[in-house]
């Protein structure tokens, strides 16, 4: 902000100062005043379309709303007035309201009114209210955002979000279509007899992923504790409980980078279904995404950042190993490796410092899921990937593990869960680190038996950039993390 876009702020903030002090030398205090809005903007334009041009009607509306235009005529003034719902003009005479049209007149944009009107329709045919009373419920001490620019600063919009869903109806649009979103699964899921639950979201052991925690501590216990990075451990031990299906949506905390597909704190949906395997999984997903897509979108075939994308089933299945081979053009023996990573430095990956499974995971991303505009199951992958999925009978080497593609881009992560507590605690012990070390709650629980469950995760964030063809995730979060100033 340069120095004299500085001052002039600071002289508009004192008009509007002074303008709230006569108010309340008139009126009393707006904060402190209390009205019920009976009718939404949309609902009487809805309802008073069919009047005549010039029409008036005796009915009594009663809306609020915040004032984004303000045009005075002498002894008249208009005025746009925005709910939740819309905008409506209002029509406000001296002859009408007397003293108080001096203070209507140094009403500011930005103001949030309260009105009792009449509903009429004027000459050029827009339903109007004319006011009777009014109230002046906020002051707006700020100005809004230039009318016909918006506000455009994206990394503003990011930190004002509130400045963001008022100048920009678009933003809103999708914040709404991010709501319905997270209704359709709550409902997908609960029709088919799953249980939401809640786990913690601070832990005393980072587990259920690979991931960097964020710490805190609890003065009380005298201990410390990790954000949650998966709620994936909990999860089974509901199962082993007799909980047979079970879903939670999420909050996730992850201590790393950030960039258009990463945000530090996400939300996620996990889902675990007792006597099932990833196979049925893969089919159970497909379903989900398709009917949230249908009832969202109301189609199938939708565009995201220019490509056109089928959501239709039945959607492509291949094997990790081919599609390296097929669609990346990479050919590796997994188990050997110094030549896996000859072949991930020939494609340019940095392999310093990573395991065998990163770098596997990376030839993927690098190579193949840019390729995977159309929804892809990617399947059984080598075990070293994920230390929690079961091995597959007929190839140890390989896990029963999926994970979902579309736009190019991961959605999801799969696979059938290993119930075996003796093997998955020399697989925990393979990848343990400090931070990320032995659940032995989780071990124990695995000792009484979980029966064959399929588990999936999908990220909410990005199924929702996917529906409403958004760039970044900061885009549909509505409090983005931002690096400071």
């Amino acid at each position: 902000m340069t120095e004299q876009t500085r001052l002039v702020e600071e002289k508009l903030v004192k008009e509007r100062k002074d303008k709230l002090q006569f108010w309340i030398e008139k009126e009393g205090n707006p904060y402190l005043a209390n009205f019920t809005p009976r009718h939404s903007a949309q609902w009487i334009k809805d309802n008073y379309e069919e009047i005549k041009p010039g029409e008036e009607t005796d009915t009594e509306v009663w809306i609020a709303g915040r004032i984004i235009t303000l045009r005075a005529h002498g002894k008249t003034s208009f005025a746009d007035i925005k709910d939740e719902k819309g905008r409506i003009q209002v029509y406000a005479r001296k002859d009408v309201l007397g003293e108080k049209y001096t203070l209507f007149r140094k009403l500011d944009l930005g103001d949030i009114i309260g009105i009792k009107g009449k509903v009429f329709k004027t000459r050029t045919g827009e339903v109007t209210v004319q006011i009777l009373q009014f109230s002046l419920l906020a002051k707006s001490l700020r100005s809004l955002p230039e009318k016909w620019h918006g506000l455009q600063d994206i990394e503003l919009r990011y930190r004002k979000r509130y400045l963001d869903l008022l100048s920009n109806p678009e933003v809103k649009t999708v914040f709404l279509q991010r709501g319905l979103i997270v209704r359709l699964i709550r409902d997908f899921l609960n029709q088919r007899g799953f249980l939401e639950v809640e786990t913690p979201m601070m832990q005393p052991i980072a587990g259920g992923a690979t991931a960097r925690p964020f710490k805190t501590h609890h003065q009380a216990l005298k201990q410390d504790f990790y954000l949650r990075i998966a709620p994936e451990l909990y999860l089974k031990k509901l199962v082993v409980g007799g909980l047979e299906k079970v879903y939670e949506l999420n909050r996730n905390f992850r201590n790393e980078g950030m960039d258009r597909f990463h945000n530090p704190e996400f939300t996620m949906l996990e889902v675990y279904s007792a006597y099932s395997d990833y196979t049925r999984m893969m089919t159970f997903t497909e379903e989900l995404i398709c009917e949230i897509a249908k009832k969202a979108k109301g189609t199938l075939k939708i565009d995201y950042q220019g490509k056109k994308i089928n959501l239709s089933p039945p959607w492509k299945r291949i094997t990790f190993k081919d599609a390296l081979k097929e669609i990346g053009g990479v050919e590796v023996d997994y188990d050997d490796e110094k030549e896996l990573r000859k072949v991930a430095r020939e494609s340019g990956l940095e392999v310093e410092g990573l395991r065998n499974e990163q770098i596997m995971e990376h030839l993927l991303d690098k190579h193949v899921v840019p390729e995977l505009i159309q929804p892809t199951f990617i399947f059984d992958y080598p075990s070293s990937t994920s230390p929690l999925a079961k091995r597959k009978k007929d190839n140890p080497s390989l896990i029963e593990r999926f994970e979902i593609f579309v736009g190019g881009e991961e959605l999801g992560n799969a696979y059938s869960e290993l119930n075996d507590p003796l093997e998955q605690r020399e697989r925990l012990l393979e990848v343990k680190t400090r931070e990320n070390s032995l659940d032995e709650d989780f071990l124990e629980a695995l000792e009484y038996g979980m029966p064959p469950t399929s588990g999936l995760g999908i990220g909410i964030d990005r199924m929702v950039m996917l529906l409403t063809d958004s760039a970044s995730i900061r885009d549909v979060i509505l409090f983005p993390q931002m690096r400071p100033k």
